[in-house]
């Protein structure tokens, strides 16, 4: 049995929080993550680009710059690029309905799978606007969040070295504070009235950095999680079916059935 997984291709692939221009960004996963995955259409949902922490200190290593020319060579090469900026990456907002390097910038998008259902895409950070009574504990604040991130990153040097996986301390920490299971809860809440609103079959979405696949609301719930926390992207196959894909793990087999990261990483 050999550990190099083959490559999979996929109808359309949803990428969100990549966070290029943090250190907490685990650019070196997206990379073999890219490698190894095709798609039709790849969607990045927002937040690729950290342009908030880039005006307030510039870092942009080697890696960071090999996965947006690893973007581009796929579009390139035929992969239909869709690009929906979040807030962090907002000043592409200004630049909605046009093309650059083959990448189409758009506020939302619907897509339509292969079996006919049709999905909003769409970043999902205006809808903190709607939960907004709802806020984050301290911990879950940008500085503490910033700290725990660092930390990660000295916890999983010891991790490689002992031949585990990624494993993050602020993802724990959002699945274990009561104050941030029901943030996440109302906002997957009004993300899916918004779905509703539209009159489609659900919503693909990202910003909350929580990747789920439920139908708790009445239309199908999709988030794409990220490249900082969870590392894991969101993948449509030929015949229609969503899976999360969590790279920390390299190839997990997982359920199409209503999941949550935590449920992939018992799977696998």
């Amino acid at each position: 049995m050999t550990d190099i997984p083959e490559t999979r291709r996929f109808r359309a692939l949803f990428i969100s929080d990549v966070h290029l221009g943090t250190k907490g960004c685990q650019a070196e996963l997206l990379l073999d993550f890219l490698k190894y995955h095709e798609s039709d259409t790849l969607y990045l949902v927002g937040d690729i680009v950290d342009g908030w922490r880039l005006r307030s200190s510039w870092y942009w290593p080697q890696q960071h710059n090999d996965v947006v020319q690893k973007l581009l060579r796929k579009g390139r090469k035929g992969t239909r690029m869709v690009y929906l900026p979040g807030n962090h990456d907002e000043f592409l907002r200004d630049y909605y309905g046009t093309h650059f390097g083959g990448i189409e910038v758009v506020e939302t998008a619907i897509h339509e799978a292969a079996d006919g259902k049709k999905y909003l895409v769409i970043h999902g950070d205006v809808f903190d606007l709607v939960v907004r009574h709802a806020k984050w504990l301290a911990f879950l604040g940008d500085g503490a969040y910033t700290l725990a991130l660092g930390i990660n990153t000295y916890v999983n040097f010891v991790r490689r070295k002992l031949g585990l996986t990624y494993w993050s301390l602020s993802q724990w920490a959002k699945l274990k504070v009561k104050n941030a299971v029901n943030y996440i809860g109302k906002f997957e809440e009004a993300v899916a009235d918004e779905a509703k609103r539209h009159k489609v079959d659900g919503v693909i979405c990202g910003h909350i950095h929580h990747a789920m696949i439920h139908d708790q609301f009445g239309v199908r719930y999709i988030n794409c999680g990220d490249w900082v926390e969870s590392c894991t992207a969101v993948a449509e196959h030929h015949d229609g079916r969503m899976e999360i894909i969590c790279w920390t793990l390299r190839q997990p087999k997982l359920s199409t059935a209503p999941l949550d990261v935590e449920t992939a990483r018992a799977a696998a």
